[in-house]
């Protein structure tokens, strides 16, 4: 399934941005960046459970937040791009 997960961290003290920047390093483990703080990942139900944990773990919930959205199997028809680098379909296979 397709998951948007999008966060926003405090950034105005160092804690903050080094919450930022491991939360960005984890999301990328899982997930394409499809704009500063959001990442497209597909993954099955378990892996998104555990990355939630992880992400929980990182954050300040009293200063920072997370958004999950899952998108489901057919995520295709609810997905529109306009404009530059539109990505590509994290189901297709990577030729290097």
């Amino acid at each position: 399934m397709l998951v948007l997960i999008t966060y926003d961290v405090n950034t105005e003290t160092p804690e903050g941005k080094k919450r930022l920047r491991k939360v960005a390093k984890e999301c990328v483990n899982y997930g394409q960046r499809v704009q500063n703080s959001v990442f497209e990942c597909n993954m099955d139900a378990a892996t998104c459970r555990k990355v939630k944990n992880i992400l929980e773990k990182i954050i300040d919930k009293d200063k920072d937040s997370l958004r999950f959205y899952n998108l489901g199997n057919n995520y295709k028809s609810k997905v529109e791009h306009i404009g530059t680098n539109p990505g590509f379909d994290v189901n297709d296979p990577l030729i290097i």
